[in-house]
C-alpha cells in the first residue's frame, strides 16, 4: 500500500566538506515541485546544486541539476520508491565545498540525505477510493444510511424519482464487501449502474 507523508521532514549532512540539506514533502505533482525547487533556489543563491526527484503517478520525475547523470534524481527517486511513498517531493541542496566526490560518493550522498530525512518522517497509508452507483426501493434508503459507516463508506449523492439513487464514495478495498451486502439486502430489486456510462446496467 503506497504511503503519503504527514508532514515535511528534513536533514543536514556534511560530506568532505560539502553540505547537503535534504528535504521530503508532500507534493501534488510537476508544476508544484517545480515552483518548490524555485523557492530553494532562491533561499540558497550560494548553492551549486538544487536536486530533486518527485514521486506522483504519472508526474514522478528526477533531476540532476547539473551533477553527473545519474547520481542525484535517480538515486533520490529509488529512494522514495522503496519507501512506498506517492505524493512527495524529494530535494538535496548542496553547497560544494572543494572537494569531488566521484559517481559513487555522490550518489551514496544524495541517498544519504533522502534516506536521513525519511528517519523522521510520519507516513500515512493511502486510501484509494471509488465511487459507486445504484438505484433502491425507498424502504432501503433508511437501512444504507445506517450500514455505511461499517463500510467506512459515504453518502454522495441522493435523487429521489421512481426509486433512490444513490452515489457512495468507498474504499475500494471494501466496495466489493458493501455491494454484496446491498444485494442481499435488496433481494434483486437494486439495479447498479455503470459509472462511466451512466445508464442503469441490464
Amino acid at each position: 500500500m503506497p504511503h503519503a507523508l504527514a508532514h515535511p521532514v528534513h536533514s543536514d549532512l556534511t560530506i568532505k566538506k560539502s553540505r547537503f540539506i535534504g528535504c521530503v514533502e508532500p507534493c501534488t505533482g510537476r508544476a508544484a515541485a517545480i515552483a518548490r525547487v524555485a523557492a530553494l533556489r532562491a533561499e540558497h543563491p550560494g548553492a551549486a546544486h538544487v536536486c530533486w526527484a518527485l514521486m506522483a503517478g504519472g508526474q514522478s520525475a528526477a533531476n540532476d541539476d547539473g551533477e553527473p547523470s545519474g547520481t542525484a534524481g535517480r538515486p533520490m527517486l529509488e529512494v522514495l520508491r522503496h519507501h512506498g511513498l506517492e505524493g512527495v517531493l524529494a530535494t538535496v541542496v548542496r553547497h560544494y565545498g572543494g572537494i569531488q566526490l566521484g559517481a559513487g560518493g555522490l550518489a551514496r550522498a544524495y541517498t544519504d540525505a533522502v534516506a536521513q530525512s525519511l528517519l523522521k518522517a510520519e507516513k500515512m497509508p493511502i486510501v484509494r477510493h471509488t465511487t459507486l452507483r445504484c438505484v433502491m426501493p425507498y424502504a432501503l434508503e433508511g437501512w444504507l444510511r445506517r450500514e455505511l459507516p461499517s463500510h467506512a463508506a459515504q453518502l454522495q449523492a441522493v435523487q429521489h424519482g421512481q426509486g433512490v439513487h444513490v452515489a457512495l464514495n468507498v474504499p475500494e478495498s471494501r466496495a466489493a464487501g458493501l455491494v454484496a451486502r446491498i444485494n442481499d439486502a435488496g433481494q434483486g430489486q437494486v439495479n447498479w449502474v455503470d459509472n462511466d456510462a451512466g445508464a442503469p446496467s441490464e
